[in-house]
């Protein structure tokens, strides 16, 4: 692969991207580790446990890691749910070169699965549907009536990728999320929390589990998490204002 391999602390390796210079994943919490503690698990700490199928948007697929470690985890509990997964991508060439990324050994096992996107864009099986959507992620949202169940929101920081961290973009996102759906993010940024609090989304502080904090939100008002007053933080600092189009498209 073209990308420059960086080595994280948990072993596993992420890249480094060029346009927007920044790696895909914290090299301090390391890949592996940062997909399941930032997203799987507490998505799945979660969700009904009633559910039989499970809808998750994976934005952006990048490296592939949070759509693998999900897999990893449905793997270790013997879930018996019907995954199905949709990831937008700009980077198609990326993912095309993902068969020759050097994954974790426990990782291993979903070699196919790799193989199947690298060539085909999707894989299926009786149990997964996953699908890369080639392509920019607020497009795939202006076109889709899908309605998600959980929501990895992985994108570049909005430092470096701002279009994907703005109000607007998460009242899009809000409407396909469904009523208890749950959205997990690395940010803590106060714009960015704005910005979905302002989307009509409700915030949380994640669980402590040995990685950065990050948010959790959801349509929800009852998650059984402990919420973060955006209100509060409002009043605290009045000159505080969401992240939005105007301003990212501005840069």
């Amino acid at each position: 692969m073209k990308k420059e391999l960086v080595e994280t602390a948990d072993g596993t390796f992420t890249a480094r991207s060029e346009e927007f210079d920044e790696c895909y994943h914290s090299t301090k919490d390391g890949a592996l580790t940062e997909s399941l503690k930032k997203h799987v698990e507490p998505a799945f700490s979660l969700i009904d446990a009633a559910k039989e199928r499970l809808e998750i948007l994976d934005i952006c697929f990048g490296l592939g890691y949070n759509t693998l470690a999900t897999l990893l985890y449905i793997r270790q509990k013997s879930l018996p749910l019907k995954i199905r997964i949709t990831s937008p991508e700009m980077d198609e060439e990326l993912v095309r070169s993902l068969v020759d990324f050097p994954y974790a050994k426990a990782l291993c096992p979903f070699k196919a699965v790799i193989e199947s996107i690298a060539k085909r864009g999707f894989y299926e099986d009786e149990q997964l549907f996953i699908e890369v959507k080639f392509g920019d992620a607020r497009g795939f949202l202006r076109n889709t009536d899908r309605s998600f169940d959980v929501v990895y929101q992985d994108a570049f920081s909005p430092k470096k990728n701002p279009a994907l961290w703005t109000k607007e973009y998460f009242i899009n996102l809000t409407a396909h999320m469904q009523k208890r759906a749950v959205l997990t993010t690395y940010s803590c940024a106060t714009p960015v929390r704005l910005a979905m609090a302002e989307s009509g989304l409700h915030l949380y502080k994640p669980p402590q589990n040995g990685v950065r904090s990050g948010t959790i939100a959801s349509p929800s008002s009852n998650l059984p998490l402990e919420p973060i007053d955006m209100e509060l933080k409002k009043e605290r600092n009045p000159s505080a204002l969401p992240l939005t189009d105007k301003v990212a498209f501005a840069r």
